[in-house]
């Protein structure tokens, strides 16, 4: 990890620790952050869907944005990759969270896009252990970010800004994507953990 982004982590780790999640701003280096959105425009984006393996399904009534997994065969993808390899690694020496892989895809939310209020892991039942959101551009309007409690009180509202990050406790924090109207573009990436047994890798999703 480059030593601003590590430094700015470092000083915010208190809040993450205290609160379960936190707001990186300028997390990516520039030259990075406008390499990956290069990339991204290069990506065959499909319509997103909800559910995981024979579950998962397209529903235009709880989301509408466009993805493309990350596989790390860009030098852009590569880089960001790294990034995520150190900042697990970080995790798992401040918080011991015994995070084992990292998976992640590119958004894009055109005006009017949305993701209503859901959360990435249900206790006991998913191997997601952190969230992150990796913003690639700044907006003006629409696409903020909610985060909710587990009363379902709204905590904050993060608009998206170009080389921020949020990473949250998956299970933990409800949260939405209020509907675009500037484009919005970011990786979305879940830390995992392995549940599985006999060295087996759990799937992704």
């Amino acid at each position: 990890m480059s030593q601003p982004a590590n430094t700015a982590f470092s000083e915010l780790a208190d809040h993450f620790y205290q609160h379960g999640w936190v707001w990186v701003p300028q997390f990516l280096p520039t030259a990075l952050n406008h390499a990956l959105l290069e990339d991204l425009h290069l990506q065959a984006l499909q319509q997103a869907g909800v559910g995981r393996q024979q579950d998962h399904n397209v529903n235009a009534q709880i989301r509408r944005d466009q993805t493309a997994w990350l596989d790390g065969r860009s030098l852009a993808q590569q880089g960001y990759l790294a990034m995520m390899a150190e900042l697990q690694q970080w995790f798992n020496q401040r918080f011991f969270m015994g995070l084992f892989d990292f998976e992640c895809h590119y958004a894009r939310y055109q005006q009017g896009d949305f993701y209503q209020k859901h959360v990435d892991a249900f206790r006991g039942r998913s191997n997601r252990v952190l969230t992150t959101v990796s913003y690639l551009n700044s907006v003006t309007q629409g696409g903020e970010l909610q985060l909710f409690d587990e009363e379902e009180q709204l905590l904050t509202t993060i608009k998206p800004e170009a080389a921020g990050l949020v990473i949250f406790e998956s299970e933990r924090f409800p949260h939405q994507v209020l509907p675009a109207i500037d484009e919005r573009f970011s990786i979305a990436g879940w830390f995992r953990r392995n549940n599985s047994l006999n060295g087996l890798v759990d799937p992704g999703s």
